[in-house]
This record gives C-alpha cells, structure tokens and sequence, in this order.
C-alpha cells in the first residue's frame, strides 16, 4: 500500500473507525491452540512509519519498543518445537489529540505490515506482507475520545497490545485453514475467507 493509501486508511478510521475491545484481558489465561508455534526473533521497525491527522508524536524508538513489547508479552506464552519470526512494519500511526466531544472525537490508529517466517523452511509463509489496521480499545474514550483519557504513551502501548492480538488472530487463522505450524504439514498460502453472497 503506498503513502498516499495509508494516509487515506488513517483518516478514515481516524473519523469512523469503530472502537475495538480489550486486547490484553486474555494473557493471563492459557494462549489459543497454535501447534509447534514458537517465537523466535521479533523485529519491529518504524522509520517509514507515517503519523496522521489529528495525532500526537511518537518517536520511531518509542514506537519500537511500544509493539516488541506487545509482541513478546503474547507470543512469548507460546513453547512450541517450532521457531517463527515476525518481521513487522510500522506503517502509520494516529494517537489522538483532544478533539470536540460529541462533534469530533478522533480515534487513535495503527496500521502494519506483518511477515512471518519459518525458521525450519527457511522461507516466508506469506510472500506479501499481511497488513493490518487496529483501532484503540472501548472504554478508552468511545465517546470523547483517546486523547482526553490517556497520555500518548498509553495510547501507544494499547495500540501496540491491540495489533499483538490481531496479529494472534491471523496466525490462528492460518493454522486451522492452512496448516501453519503443523508439524510435517506443508503450509499452505495464507487463508482467505471467502466473500459473503450478498
């Protein structure tokens, strides 16, 4: 997705993004099935990283260390025989600011790009980065917004916990549909729904 594009997914989701629930209420109960799923080496980078409208600061190490650390706290639960690495990307951010309650109460966004390797093959499982767009959680300023509840490191670190756990999402997805992390399957292209009948 080029610039141009995140800037306009930032924006929307900024204005009509729906506010998503907790992501960290689970990672005190046993992590979902996830076969030989290991974590090996987590690497986040943020130099592209494009800040949005309406959006406070974020420098690029302190996005850094905001999602290695959303990362390591879910994915380290996992002990699998097999080791993956994620190479992730962080492509834009928006951590609101105090907008106008009622009329304008800007979300907070993040949007990445997620590959996953296979230590063992050697290979990617997906050849095109998967990205993925998350917004702050409810109950964080549904209704007047992020930015007159928390400070822009809290917004930070609930968007970094958010993406960890769309990122598990993906990887769940995927093992049950594509037979990522089966040990002596080969894993598949990674799965696509398919569309809905209208």
């Amino acid at each position: 997705m080029g610039q141009g594009m995140v800037r306009f997914l930032l924006v929307f989701l900024v204005l009509f993004g729906l506010s998503a629930c907790n992501a960290t209420r689970d990672l005190d109960e046993a992590p979902v099935a996830l076969g030989d799923f290991k974590l090996g080496h987590n690497v986040v980078v943020a130099s592209k990283a494009q800040m949005g409208p309406l959006s406070r600061r974020a420098s690029e190490d302190e996005i850094k260390a905001a999602m290695t650390g959303a990362l390591a706290d879910r994915f380290g639960r996992y002990a699998g025989d097999g080791l993956y690495h994620f190479g992730v990307s962080v492509e834009g951010y928006v951590l609101a600011a105090p907008g106008v309650p009622l009329v304008v109460s800007p979300k907070s966004v993040m949007i990445i790009n997620l590959t996953v390797w296979s230590d063992e093959l050697n290979k990617k499982l997906n050849e095109k980065p998967e990205q993925i767009a998350v917004i702050e959680s409810f109950g964080s300023g549904a209704f007047i917004g992020s930015g007159y509840t928390l400070s822009a490191d809290e917004q930070l670190t609930q968007l970094s916990e958010n993406a960890a756990k769309a990122i598990e999402r993906y990887l769940v997805e995927n093992h049950k549909n594509a037979d990522w992390f089966v040990p002596g399957a080969a894993p598949q292209p990674p799965y696509e729904a398919p569309d809905e009948e209208s």
